[in-house]
Protein backbone atom coordinates (compact mmCIF):
# COMPACT_ATOMS: atom_id res chain seq x y z
CA UNK A 1 0.00 0.00 0.00
CA UNK A 2 1.42 3.30 -1.13
CA UNK A 3 2.24 6.00 1.65
CA UNK A 4 -0.70 8.08 0.19
CA UNK A 5 -3.51 5.47 0.47
CA UNK A 6 -6.05 4.95 3.45
CA UNK A 7 -6.31 1.93 5.44
CA UNK A 8 -10.07 0.98 5.95
CA UNK A 9 -8.79 -1.98 7.71
CA UNK A 10 -10.93 -1.34 11.00
CA UNK A 11 -8.04 -3.26 12.94
CA UNK A 12 -4.99 -0.19 12.15
CA UNK A 13 -1.63 -0.79 13.05
CA UNK A 14 -1.21 -0.55 16.85
CA UNK A 15 1.94 1.39 16.16
CA UNK A 16 -0.28 4.56 14.06
CA UNK A 17 -2.44 4.04 17.36
CA UNK A 18 0.56 4.26 19.82
CA UNK A 19 2.23 7.25 17.80
CA UNK A 20 -0.88 9.27 18.03
CA UNK A 21 -1.92 9.00 21.20
CA UNK A 22 1.27 9.40 22.68
CA UNK A 23 1.71 12.83 20.78
CA UNK A 24 -2.02 13.85 22.18
CA UNK A 25 -1.75 12.54 25.56
CA UNK A 26 -4.67 13.30 26.71
CA UNK A 27 -8.16 11.42 27.47
CA UNK A 28 -10.14 13.69 26.27
CA UNK A 29 -8.68 15.44 22.56
CA UNK A 30 -12.00 16.13 21.27
CA UNK A 31 -13.48 18.19 23.94
CA UNK A 32 -17.45 17.66 24.34
CA UNK A 33 -17.53 16.72 20.92
CA UNK A 34 -19.05 12.92 20.44
CA UNK A 35 -16.81 10.75 18.11
CA UNK A 36 -19.83 10.07 15.73
CA UNK A 37 -20.73 13.81 15.84
CA UNK A 38 -16.55 14.75 14.95
CA UNK A 39 -16.88 11.77 11.88
CA UNK A 40 -19.89 13.99 10.71
CA UNK A 41 -17.94 17.23 10.63
CA UNK A 42 -14.72 16.24 9.33
CA UNK A 43 -15.44 16.54 6.15
CA UNK A 44 -16.51 20.23 6.25
CA UNK A 45 -14.10 21.63 8.96
CA UNK A 46 -14.39 25.17 9.53
CA UNK A 47 -11.36 27.89 10.71
CA UNK A 48 -11.29 29.27 14.40
CA UNK A 49 -12.21 32.82 14.83
CA UNK A 50 -9.41 33.53 16.33
CA UNK A 51 -6.24 31.75 15.56
CA UNK A 52 -3.22 32.08 17.15
CA UNK A 53 0.55 31.15 16.41
CA UNK A 54 3.97 31.43 18.56
CA UNK A 55 6.81 31.27 16.53
CA UNK A 56 10.02 30.50 17.87
CA UNK A 57 13.68 31.54 17.06
CA UNK A 58 16.06 28.53 18.86
CA UNK A 59 19.63 29.80 20.66
CA UNK A 60 18.94 33.43 21.50
CA UNK A 61 18.92 35.77 18.10
CA UNK A 62 20.69 38.99 17.57
CA UNK A 63 18.17 41.90 18.16
CA UNK A 64 20.60 44.07 16.37
CA UNK A 65 19.84 42.20 13.33
CA UNK A 66 16.00 42.35 13.56
CA UNK A 67 13.68 43.83 16.05
CA UNK A 68 15.92 46.35 18.15
CA UNK A 69 18.45 48.04 15.80
CA UNK A 70 21.00 50.72 16.17
CA UNK A 71 22.31 53.20 13.49
CA UNK A 72 26.27 52.08 12.73
CA UNK A 73 26.86 55.94 11.76
CA UNK A 74 25.96 56.83 15.37
CA UNK A 75 26.82 53.84 17.23
CA UNK A 76 30.41 53.15 15.71
CA UNK A 77 33.59 51.21 16.77
CA UNK A 78 35.33 54.40 18.11
CA UNK A 79 32.49 55.33 20.61
CA UNK A 80 32.87 51.10 22.07
CA UNK A 81 34.19 52.69 25.38
CA UNK A 82 30.60 55.07 25.97
CA UNK A 83 28.06 52.80 23.76
CA UNK A 84 29.08 49.18 24.71
CA UNK A 85 26.67 48.50 21.39
CA UNK A 86 28.23 47.88 17.92
CA UNK A 87 25.85 46.77 15.74
CA UNK A 88 28.64 45.28 12.97
CA UNK A 89 26.45 45.55 9.52
CA UNK A 90 29.41 46.71 7.80
CA UNK A 91 30.21 42.84 8.25
CA UNK A 92 27.70 41.37 6.45
CA UNK A 93 28.94 43.27 3.46
CA UNK A 94 29.86 40.40 1.86
CA UNK A 95 26.79 39.46 0.99
CA UNK A 96 25.31 42.27 -0.94
CA UNK A 97 21.65 41.46 -0.41
CA UNK A 98 22.20 42.82 3.33
CA UNK A 99 21.14 46.32 4.21
CA UNK A 100 24.19 47.76 6.27
CA UNK A 101 21.45 50.50 7.58
CA UNK A 102 18.24 49.73 9.81
CA UNK A 103 15.54 49.18 7.41
CA UNK A 104 12.62 51.21 7.50
CA UNK A 105 9.90 50.92 4.80
CA UNK A 106 8.36 54.12 4.06
CA UNK A 107 5.15 55.14 6.41
CA UNK A 108 6.83 52.41 9.07
CA UNK A 109 7.13 53.86 12.50
CA UNK A 110 9.47 50.49 13.12
CA UNK A 111 12.89 50.33 12.33
CA UNK A 112 14.32 46.87 11.74
CA UNK A 113 17.68 45.15 11.62
CA UNK A 114 19.17 43.94 8.31
CA UNK A 115 17.77 39.74 8.44
CA UNK A 116 14.62 40.36 8.56
CA UNK A 117 14.14 40.19 4.93
CA UNK A 118 10.11 40.65 3.95
CA UNK A 119 9.28 40.83 7.52
CA UNK A 120 9.56 44.47 7.31
CA UNK A 121 6.85 45.04 5.05
CA UNK A 122 4.65 43.98 7.21
CA UNK A 123 4.92 46.90 10.04
CA UNK A 124 1.03 47.51 9.37
CA UNK A 125 -0.13 44.71 11.30
CA UNK A 126 2.53 44.73 14.19
CA UNK A 127 4.04 45.86 17.33
CA UNK A 128 7.43 45.35 18.46
CA UNK A 129 7.90 45.38 21.77
CA UNK A 130 11.47 46.40 23.06
CA UNK A 131 13.64 46.25 26.95
CA UNK A 132 12.34 43.17 27.88
CA UNK A 133 14.16 41.98 30.84
CA UNK A 134 14.49 37.81 30.69
CA UNK A 135 16.30 37.59 34.32
CA UNK A 136 17.79 34.74 32.35
CA UNK A 137 21.03 34.07 29.89
CA UNK A 138 20.07 30.46 30.53
CA UNK A 139 19.08 28.68 26.64
CA UNK A 140 15.96 25.86 28.69
CA UNK A 141 15.00 28.88 31.39
CA UNK A 142 15.06 31.78 29.03
CA UNK A 143 12.40 29.64 26.25
CA UNK A 144 10.13 28.12 28.88
CA UNK A 145 9.70 31.44 30.35
CA UNK A 146 8.71 32.90 26.92
CA UNK A 147 6.83 30.36 26.09
CA UNK A 148 4.69 30.22 29.47
CA UNK A 149 4.44 33.78 30.96
CA UNK A 150 5.69 32.67 34.21
CA UNK A 151 9.59 31.98 34.85
CA UNK A 152 10.59 28.56 35.51
CA UNK A 153 11.20 26.90 39.03
CA UNK A 154 15.20 26.71 38.43
CA UNK A 155 14.53 25.27 34.57
CA UNK A 156 11.31 23.84 34.89
CA UNK A 157 8.72 25.39 33.46
CA UNK A 158 5.41 26.01 35.80
CA UNK A 159 2.90 27.06 34.09
CA UNK A 160 0.56 25.96 31.13
CA UNK A 161 2.20 26.94 27.61
CA UNK A 162 0.01 29.90 26.42
CA UNK A 163 -1.36 28.22 23.42
CA UNK A 164 -2.44 25.53 26.02
CA UNK A 165 -3.51 28.05 28.29
CA UNK A 166 -5.60 29.92 25.15
CA UNK A 167 -7.25 26.75 24.46
CA UNK A 168 -8.00 25.92 27.33
CA UNK A 169 -10.33 28.57 27.77
CA UNK A 170 -11.50 29.27 24.27
CA UNK A 171 -12.12 25.83 23.40
CA UNK A 172 -15.14 24.47 25.50
CA UNK A 173 -17.26 27.38 24.14
CA UNK A 174 -16.33 27.22 20.46
CA UNK A 175 -19.05 26.28 18.13
CA UNK A 176 -16.92 25.00 15.27
CA UNK A 177 -14.25 22.63 17.49
CA UNK A 178 -11.05 21.96 15.39
CA UNK A 179 -10.19 17.92 15.57
CA UNK A 180 -6.65 19.38 16.74
CA UNK A 181 -7.06 22.82 18.41
CA UNK A 182 -3.59 22.79 20.01
CA UNK A 183 -0.18 21.90 17.56
CA UNK A 184 3.39 22.34 18.59
CA UNK A 185 5.57 21.60 15.59
CA UNK A 186 9.01 20.65 17.14
CA UNK A 187 8.75 22.89 20.26
CA UNK A 188 7.83 21.90 23.68
CA UNK A 189 4.44 22.35 25.06
CA UNK A 190 2.91 22.16 28.73
CA UNK A 191 -0.72 21.80 30.26
CA UNK A 192 -0.67 22.08 34.16
CA UNK A 193 -4.44 22.96 34.45
CA UNK A 194 -6.63 21.37 32.19
CA UNK A 195 -8.20 18.40 30.70
CA UNK A 196 -6.98 16.79 27.64
CA UNK A 197 -8.81 18.68 25.36
CA UNK A 198 -6.28 21.32 25.70
CA UNK A 199 -3.08 18.95 25.18
CA UNK A 200 -1.13 19.81 22.25
CA UNK A 201 -0.23 17.28 19.65
CA UNK A 202 3.47 17.61 19.73
CA UNK A 203 5.63 16.71 16.27
CA UNK A 204 9.10 17.04 15.68
CA UNK A 205 8.65 17.35 12.04
CA UNK A 206 6.78 16.88 9.20
CA UNK A 207 7.01 13.39 8.64
CA UNK A 208 6.06 12.86 11.90
CA UNK A 209 2.68 14.80 11.26
CA UNK A 210 1.61 12.91 8.44
CA UNK A 211 2.49 9.80 10.65
CA UNK A 212 -0.11 10.87 13.66
CA UNK A 213 -2.64 11.76 11.16
CA UNK A 214 -2.58 8.85 8.54
CA UNK A 215 -3.19 5.29 8.73
CA UNK A 216 0.41 4.03 8.07
CA UNK A 217 1.25 0.43 9.07
CA UNK A 218 4.38 -0.20 10.65
CA UNK A 219 5.80 -3.04 12.56
CA UNK A 220 5.13 -2.57 16.67
CA UNK A 221 8.16 -2.52 18.51
CA UNK A 222 7.26 -2.83 22.13
CA UNK A 223 5.84 -5.16 23.94
CA UNK A 224 4.94 -2.52 26.77
CA UNK A 225 2.69 -1.00 24.01
CA UNK A 226 1.34 -4.52 22.81
CA UNK A 227 0.41 -5.22 25.87
CA UNK A 228 -1.00 -2.08 26.92
CA UNK A 229 -3.16 -2.21 23.39
CA UNK A 230 -4.16 -5.70 24.65
CA UNK A 231 -5.68 -4.70 27.86
CA UNK A 232 -8.14 -3.34 26.43
CA UNK A 233 -11.56 -5.70 26.66
CA UNK A 234 -9.64 -7.87 28.91
CA UNK A 235 -11.19 -8.46 32.23
CA UNK A 236 -10.60 -6.28 34.87
CA UNK A 237 -7.31 -7.99 37.60
CA UNK A 238 -5.56 -7.07 40.39
CA UNK A 239 -2.43 -6.48 37.67
CA UNK A 240 -4.88 -4.69 35.48
CA UNK A 241 -5.61 -2.24 38.08
CA UNK A 242 -2.65 -1.76 39.37
CA UNK A 243 -1.20 -0.76 35.69
CA UNK A 244 -4.20 2.02 35.49
CA UNK A 245 -3.68 3.51 39.35
CA UNK A 246 -2.77 6.21 37.27
CA UNK A 247 -5.00 6.41 34.48
CA UNK A 248 -2.75 4.99 31.84
CA UNK A 249 -4.66 2.61 30.19
CA UNK A 250 -7.73 4.05 30.56
CA UNK A 251 -6.25 7.22 28.58
CA UNK A 252 -4.46 5.16 26.05
CA UNK A 253 -8.08 3.13 25.42
CA UNK A 254 -9.65 6.68 25.31
CA UNK A 255 -6.80 7.62 22.94
CA UNK A 256 -7.30 4.83 20.73
CA UNK A 257 -10.72 5.72 19.61
CA UNK A 258 -10.06 9.30 19.24
CA UNK A 259 -7.16 8.27 17.27
CA UNK A 260 -9.23 6.18 15.10
CA UNK A 261 -11.85 9.19 14.46
CA UNK A 262 -8.53 11.07 13.43
CA UNK A 263 -7.19 8.77 11.00
CA UNK A 264 -10.92 8.03 9.22
CA UNK A 265 -10.98 11.34 8.48
CA UNK A 266 -7.80 11.29 7.06
CA UNK A 267 -6.74 15.20 7.93
CA UNK A 268 -3.32 14.16 6.42
CA UNK A 269 -4.66 14.91 2.74
CA UNK A 270 -4.38 19.19 3.49
CA UNK A 271 -0.93 18.41 4.38
CA UNK A 272 0.47 16.57 1.20
CA UNK A 273 0.83 19.24 -1.25
CA UNK A 274 1.91 17.75 -4.17
CA UNK A 275 -1.08 15.33 -3.59
CA UNK A 276 -4.48 16.46 -6.37
CA UNK A 277 -5.65 13.35 -7.17
CA UNK A 278 -9.60 12.98 -5.75
CA UNK A 279 -9.25 16.58 -4.61
CA UNK A 280 -11.68 19.05 -5.95
CA UNK A 281 -10.24 21.96 -8.73
CA UNK A 282 -10.35 24.68 -6.04
CA UNK A 283 -8.54 22.19 -3.49
CA UNK A 284 -5.99 21.28 -5.67
CA UNK A 285 -5.30 24.74 -6.66
CA UNK A 286 -5.07 25.97 -2.95
CA UNK A 287 -2.30 23.41 -2.75
CA UNK A 288 -0.36 24.74 -5.89
CA UNK A 289 -0.87 28.17 -4.62
CA UNK A 290 0.86 26.94 -0.85
CA UNK A 291 3.47 25.34 -2.94
CA UNK A 292 4.61 28.15 -4.81
CA UNK A 293 3.86 31.11 -2.10
CA UNK A 294 6.02 29.00 0.37
CA UNK A 295 8.80 28.09 -2.75
CA UNK A 296 8.47 24.80 -1.59
CA UNK A 297 10.10 21.44 -3.41
CA UNK A 298 8.13 18.94 -2.76
CA UNK A 299 8.52 15.06 -3.08
CA UNK A 300 6.86 12.26 -3.96
CA UNK A 301 5.24 11.78 -0.31
CA UNK A 302 3.45 15.21 -0.41
CA UNK A 303 5.80 16.77 1.68
CA UNK A 304 8.39 19.41 1.63
CA UNK A 305 11.44 18.25 1.23
CA UNK A 306 13.49 21.75 0.77
CA UNK A 307 14.96 20.17 3.41
CA UNK A 308 11.52 18.65 5.23
CA UNK A 309 11.83 20.47 8.22
CA UNK A 310 12.78 24.29 6.49
CA UNK A 311 11.31 27.32 7.97
CA UNK A 312 9.36 27.85 4.72
CA UNK A 313 7.63 24.10 5.39
CA UNK A 314 6.93 25.20 8.31
CA UNK A 315 5.46 28.29 7.96
CA UNK A 316 3.23 26.28 4.96
CA UNK A 317 1.90 23.96 7.69
CA UNK A 318 1.30 26.07 10.31
CA UNK A 319 -1.12 28.44 7.37
CA UNK A 320 -2.57 25.24 6.06
CA UNK A 321 -3.69 23.24 10.18
CA UNK A 322 -5.15 27.16 10.70
CA UNK A 323 -7.04 27.80 7.14
CA UNK A 324 -8.31 24.23 6.78
CA UNK A 325 -9.84 24.49 10.47
CA UNK A 326 -7.36 21.38 11.44
CA UNK A 327 -6.49 23.48 14.29
CA UNK A 328 -6.58 26.75 16.62
CA UNK A 329 -3.36 27.53 18.04
CA UNK A 330 0.31 26.25 16.14
CA UNK A 331 3.27 26.64 17.90
CA UNK A 332 6.39 26.00 16.46
CA UNK A 333 9.83 26.51 15.98
CA UNK A 334 10.66 28.72 13.21
CA UNK A 335 14.43 28.69 12.49
CA UNK A 336 17.30 27.70 14.47
CA UNK A 337 21.32 28.08 14.55
CA UNK A 338 21.62 30.91 16.28
CA UNK A 339 23.86 30.20 19.93
CA UNK A 340 26.77 31.70 17.70
CA UNK A 341 29.20 32.54 20.66
CA UNK A 342 31.65 31.59 17.51
CA UNK A 343 31.90 32.27 13.92
CA UNK A 344 31.10 35.21 11.97
CA UNK A 345 27.78 37.47 11.65
CA UNK A 346 26.41 36.59 8.62
CA UNK A 347 25.89 33.31 9.76
CA UNK A 348 23.45 34.68 12.32
CA UNK A 349 21.64 36.70 9.87
CA UNK A 350 21.50 33.96 7.08
CA UNK A 351 19.69 31.90 9.65
CA UNK A 352 17.53 34.15 11.30
CA UNK A 353 16.67 35.97 7.79
CA UNK A 354 15.25 32.31 6.85
CA UNK A 355 12.34 32.49 9.45
CA UNK A 356 11.88 35.80 9.18
CA UNK A 357 11.41 35.50 5.45
CA UNK A 358 9.04 32.26 6.06
CA UNK A 359 6.95 34.75 8.42
CA UNK A 360 6.60 37.16 5.61
CA UNK A 361 5.27 34.58 3.83
CA UNK A 362 2.46 33.53 6.15
CA UNK A 363 1.51 37.05 7.24
CA UNK A 364 1.23 37.59 3.11
CA UNK A 365 -1.09 34.10 2.74
CA UNK A 366 -3.26 35.50 6.06
CA UNK A 367 -3.47 39.07 4.62
CA UNK A 368 -4.75 37.50 1.22
CA UNK A 369 -7.08 34.56 2.27
CA UNK A 370 -10.56 35.78 3.39
CA UNK A 371 -12.16 34.37 6.49
CA UNK A 372 -15.61 32.51 6.72
CA UNK A 373 -16.29 35.24 9.53
CA UNK A 374 -15.68 38.42 6.89
CA UNK A 375 -12.57 40.12 6.53
CA UNK A 376 -8.83 38.12 5.98
CA UNK A 377 -7.54 35.73 8.15
CA UNK A 378 -5.07 38.21 9.34
CA UNK A 379 -7.58 39.73 11.11
CA UNK A 380 -8.63 36.73 13.12
CA UNK A 381 -4.85 35.86 14.06
CA UNK A 382 -2.63 36.92 17.23
CA UNK A 383 1.13 35.90 16.24
CA UNK A 384 3.96 36.05 18.52
CA UNK A 385 7.74 35.66 17.93
CA UNK A 386 9.97 35.71 20.38
CA UNK A 387 13.45 33.98 21.35
CA UNK A 388 14.64 33.17 24.61
CA UNK A 389 16.93 35.96 25.24
CA UNK A 390 19.14 37.61 22.77
CA UNK A 391 22.80 37.89 21.94
CA UNK A 392 25.36 40.83 23.22
CA UNK A 393 25.31 44.38 21.66
CA UNK A 394 29.16 43.85 21.54
CA UNK A 395 31.14 41.15 19.12
CA UNK A 396 33.70 38.75 21.10
CA UNK A 397 36.87 38.09 20.42
CA UNK A 398 35.88 34.68 18.36
CA UNK A 399 33.91 36.76 16.06
CA UNK A 400 30.20 35.46 17.86
CA UNK A 401 28.02 37.51 20.36
CA UNK A 402 27.37 35.93 23.41
CA UNK A 403 24.23 35.43 25.82
CA UNK A 404 22.35 38.66 26.56
CA UNK A 405 19.76 39.57 29.37
CA UNK A 406 17.38 42.17 27.27
CA UNK A 407 15.34 40.99 24.70
CA UNK A 408 12.14 41.91 22.51
CA UNK A 409 9.51 40.53 20.62
CA UNK A 410 6.80 41.22 18.08
CA UNK A 411 3.24 40.75 18.36
CA UNK A 412 1.29 40.75 14.40
CA UNK A 413 -2.79 41.29 14.00
CA UNK A 414 -5.29 41.01 16.08
CA UNK A 415 -5.40 42.21 19.49
CA UNK A 416 -3.18 44.66 19.69
CA UNK A 417 -2.00 48.25 17.93
CA UNK A 418 -0.14 48.40 14.90
CA UNK A 419 2.83 49.98 12.92
CA UNK A 420 3.85 50.54 16.80
CA UNK A 421 7.01 50.43 19.00
CA UNK A 422 6.56 50.12 22.63
CA UNK A 423 8.81 49.91 25.06
CA UNK A 424 12.70 50.61 24.65
CA UNK A 425 16.50 49.16 25.48
CA UNK A 426 18.91 51.58 26.43
CA UNK A 427 21.79 53.58 24.55
CA UNK A 428 24.58 52.01 26.75
CA UNK A 429 24.91 47.91 26.50
CA UNK A 430 21.21 48.04 25.70
CA UNK A 431 19.80 47.78 29.14
CA UNK A 432 16.34 46.92 29.90
CA UNK A 433 14.71 49.91 29.54
CA UNK A 434 12.65 51.33 32.78
CA UNK A 435 9.35 52.63 31.04
CA UNK A 436 5.33 53.47 31.29
CA UNK A 437 3.10 50.73 30.93
CA UNK A 438 0.17 52.57 29.61
CA UNK A 439 2.33 54.57 27.14
CA UNK A 440 5.30 52.41 26.14
CA UNK A 441 7.66 55.74 26.96
CA UNK A 442 10.71 55.30 28.94
CA UNK A 443 10.35 56.65 32.19
CA UNK A 444 12.24 56.80 35.69
CA UNK A 445 9.03 55.82 37.61
CA UNK A 446 8.33 53.48 35.19
CA UNK A 447 8.83 49.58 35.70
CA UNK A 448 11.01 47.11 33.08
CA UNK A 449 8.61 44.84 30.74
CA UNK A 450 8.85 41.00 31.46
CA UNK A 451 7.70 38.23 29.76
CA UNK A 452 4.58 37.96 31.85
CA UNK A 453 3.92 41.16 30.87
CA UNK A 454 3.84 40.04 27.16
CA UNK A 455 1.81 37.32 27.34
CA UNK A 456 -0.64 38.81 29.77
CA UNK A 457 -1.17 41.47 26.91
CA UNK A 458 -1.99 38.64 24.60
CA UNK A 459 -4.44 37.56 26.84
CA UNK A 460 -6.15 40.21 26.91
CA UNK A 461 -5.97 41.10 23.54
CA UNK A 462 -8.15 38.06 23.06
CA UNK A 463 -10.23 38.50 25.63
CA UNK A 464 -9.03 35.96 27.91
CA UNK A 465 -9.00 35.41 31.84
CA UNK A 466 -4.97 36.58 32.30
CA UNK A 467 -5.13 36.69 36.11
CA UNK A 468 -2.88 33.68 36.17
CA UNK A 469 -0.23 35.93 34.54
CA UNK A 470 -0.16 38.17 38.11
CA UNK A 471 0.61 41.14 36.44
CA UNK A 472 -1.47 43.39 34.25
CA UNK A 473 -0.83 43.74 31.01
CA UNK A 474 0.58 46.49 28.68
CA UNK A 475 -2.60 48.23 28.16
CA UNK A 476 -1.18 50.81 25.71
CA UNK A 477 -0.35 47.93 23.54
CA UNK A 478 -3.70 46.79 23.39
CA UNK A 479 -6.05 47.23 19.80
CA UNK A 480 -8.82 50.00 21.02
Amino acid sequence: MSKNSVNKNPALARRTFMKAASAFAGSTMFGGVSFKAFAQQAQALAPADHCFVFAYFSGGWDQLLNLDPRDPTEFTPERISETRILPGYSLLSQDPSYPTMPIRPAGSNIAFGPAVGNFANHFDVMSVVRGINMNTVAHEVGFRYFLTGKEPNGSAARNSSTATEVVGQMYPKMANKPPVPNLAFNIESYNDRYGGYANALRVSSANDLLLTLSPSPTALDSEIEKQLLDMRGQPVTCEAQLYDSRGLVTQYQDARKQVRTVLDATLDRYFRFDSTTGDPMQVAMEKSATVARYKLRVGSNGLPNDPRNSSAARAALVATALKKGVSQCVSMNIAGGLDTHFGTQLTQANNQRAGWNALADLISDLKESDHPSGGKFIDHTTIVVFSEFSRTPLINASGGRDHHITNSCAIIGKGVKHNHVFGASGNVGMAAGVANHDTGLLDPKGYQYLPDHVIATVMAGAGLDYSIMRVEPLKGLLAG
